[in-house]
C-alpha cells in the first residue's frame, strides 16, 4: 500500500462529501490524518505493548500517527502514544462478545489478544490479532459494533480492514472522483464481460463495485446471481430496500418487465407460515411508486391477463410456443429455449440476462442450474 498517496485521495474526497463540514484543520490541510510518527515512537510503543507491530501497521504510522474518520463509524484511530491491549484498555468487550468469536488452537480468543487501535467509535472497535499472522508478518485485523449483534468480522490485515472502510465511505457517502469514475468504468467493462459469457469475472468486479455503492453493478449483479444460482448473494434483495432504489428504477422496463413479474412469482412460491416475500417486505416500506406499480401488476393478474412477457417480441413468441407445446416435459422444454436463445436482445442498456424465463414455474423447472450457467456462458446481445 503506498499510504500517502492513497490516504491522501481518501482525505480529499472526505472533504468533498462531508456533511456537516469537517473538521477545519482537515479543510484547511486537505488531510483527515496527522503528522508522521517517527520511528522512536514506533519503537517505544512497541516496548510498551511487548512486540514489534504488523508491517502494514507499521508503515501507516510511519505515513500519519493516528487517523480521523475511518469509515462513518469509526471517528479517531489511536497513535503511538495509546495504541494497547484491548483486555487492558477496555475489558468489557471480551466480557461480553467472547463467546462469539471462533474458537481456535490459541490461548484466548481474538479479544482477549487483541491490540486496540480505535479510540473513538460508535459502539464498536478496531483490533489487531498477533495469534493470527499470515507468512508476510502481517496481523488479522477485526471491527466489532455492538448495533450489528454479529461476530467480530476478520481481515487478513491491517491494509485489508482499511480498505474496507474506504469502500464503506464511499457506499454512503459516495463522493465524486477519481475512485468513483474507475469503479463506474469497470462496471461498464463487467457489463460487456457478462454479454461476452463471462459471468464469473463480471460477478467478482461487479461484487467489489457494490461495496463501493456503485447501484449500476446491484441491478446487474441480481441477474447475474439469479443464473448462477448462489443463494449467499444478496443483490436481488437489495434492488427494493429504500436506500437503494434510484431515481426512476421501478419505471424501468428492466424492473417493470423482467424483475416485477419474479418478485411476483416469488411471492405465490413463499407460502410459509411466518415467513415474509421479499415483495411483502418491500411493501412495507413508504414507497408509493412500488406501491402503484404492485396494484396494476395484480389488477392485471386479476382481469385474467397475462402482463409478463419473456423478452423482445421475436424470443417471446418462440418461448411461449414452446410453454404451450412442451410445458410439461422440461427436457422438451429446456431444448426448445436453447434454440430459441439466440434470438434474445436486452430491453435496456443494464439488461444481460433473461430474468423473466424464471418468473415461470414450467420455464424454471426445466432451467437447472447447469442450463441457467450455460444460457450465461454464451456471447448475447451486442456481443454475439
Amino acid at each position: 500500500m503506498e499510504w500517502r498517496s492513497w490516504l491522501r485521495r481518501w482525505s480529499e474526497e472526505w472533504v468533498r462529501s462531508a456533511d456537516p463540514e469537517p473538521d477545519p484543520e482537515v479543510v484547511r490541510t486537505g488531510w483527515l490524518g496527522f503528522e508522521p510518527a517517527t520511528e522512536q515512537a514506533v519503537a517505544a510503543a512497541e516496548a510498551r505493548i511487548g512486540m514489534r507491530l504488523p508491517p502494514s501497521y507499521r508503515e501507516f504510522l510511519l505515513t500519519t500517527d493516528g487517523w480521523r474518520d475511518a469509515g462513518i463509524f469509526v471517528w479517531r484511530m489511536r497513535d503511538t502514544s495509546d495504541v494497547g491491549w484491548l483486555r487492558e484498555l477496555e475489558p468489557h468487550w471480551d466480557d461480553s462478545w467472547a463467546e462469539l468469536c471462533e474458537d481456535d488452537e490459541q490461548e484466548g480468543t481474538c479479544l482477549s489478544r487483541g491490540l486496540l487501535i480505535s479510540r473513538e467509535a460508535d459502539a464498536g472497535i478496531l483490533f489487531l490479532d498477533p495469534g493470527d499472522v499470515d507468512d508476510a508478518g502481517e496481523w488479522a485485523a477485526y471491527n466489532l459494533f455492538s448495533w450489528r449483534a454479529a461476530p467480530p468480522e476478520r481481515f487478513a490485515s491491517f491494509t485489508a480492514l482499511m480498505e474496507d472502510l474506504y469502500a464503506e465511505f464511499h457506499q454512503m457517502r459516495k463522493p465524486e472522483g477519481e475512485t468513483r469514475d474507475s469503479w463506474d468504468a469497470k462496471v461498464e467493462q463487467a457489463r460487456l464481460d457478462a454479454l461476452s459469457g463471462d459471468a464469473d469475472a463480471a460477478d467478482a468486479v461487479l461484487a467489489e463495485a457494490e461495496e463501493f455503492g456503485r447501484e449500476r453493478a446491484t441491478v446487474l449483479r441480481a441477474q447475474l446471481q439469479l443464473y448462477l444460482d448462489r443463494r449467499s448473494g444478496h443483490s436481488f434483495g437489495r434492488l427494493l430496500h429504500p436506500d437503494f432504489v434510484p431515481e426512476g428504477f421501478l419505471a424501468d422496463p428492466l424492473f417493470t418487465e423482467e424483475f416485477l413479474p419474479l418478485l411476483f412469482a416469488q411471492h405465490a412460491e413463499c407460502s410459509t407460515p411466518g415467513r415474509s416475500s421479499q415483495l411483502q417486505m418491500a411493501m412495507n416500506g413508504n414507497n408509493p411508486d412500488l406501491h402503484l406499480l404492485v396494484a396494476a401488476y395484480q389488477a392485471r393478474l386479476h382481469n385474467g391477463e397475462r402482463p409478463m412477457t419473456y423478452g423482445n417480441p421475436e424470443f417471446d413468441a418462440l418461448v411461449r410456443n414452446a410453454v404451450d407445446e412442451h410445458g410439461a416435459d422440461p427436457d422438451a422444454l429446456w431444448r426448445d429455449i436453447d434454440v430459441a436463445f439466440a434470438h434474445w436482445r436486452p430491453r435496456t442498456p443494464d439488461h444481460i440476462a433473461p430474468v423473466t424465463l424464471l418468473a415461470d414455474p414450467l420455464v424454471a423447472a426445466a432451467l437447472t442450474p447447469e442450463r441457467r450457467r450455460n444460457l450465461l456462458s454464451r456471447p448475447r446481445g451486442d456481443r454475439r
